[in-house]
């Protein structure tokens, strides 16, 4: 039953992380952003966001502008989902790798 709820706001924050994010990098030419997975914790206090970031060049200096500017993110977050969770969980974000590990599987096949 617990995990079922845990699905559920996965879901919710992920869909709404990936609008936040795609109205900020509007603004920056050439950036895309979006969020691949979520992960709640039982309590649902901390929510880990899988972010894929194109160009994966500048994917490190991407990040640290996100976790610099976490709290404005959450901030936002609160006031979208504000009626549907009680406490708008701590943020964590990660960069997901995997599309660059499948790209360089397949060359390495092609050698």
């Amino acid at each position: 039953m617990q995990e079922t709820r845990q699905n559920k706001i996965a879901r919710l924050l992920q869909k709404e992380l990936s609008l936040i994010f795609q109205s900020q990098t509007r603004m920056m030419r050439g950036v895309m952003v979006s969020v691949t997975r979520t992960k709640i914790s039982p309590d649902l206090s901390i929510c880990t966001a899988y972010l894929s970031i194109f160009p994966s060049e500048r994917g490190e200096e991407i990040i640290n502008n996100i976790k610099t500017n976490e709290k404005t993110i959450r901030y936002e977050l609160g006031t979208r989902v504000r009626n549907q969770l009680r406490i708008i969980p701590e943020l964590r974000f990660f960069i997901d790798d995997s599309l660059d590990y499948i790209e360089h599987i397949d060359e390495l096949l092609k050698k």
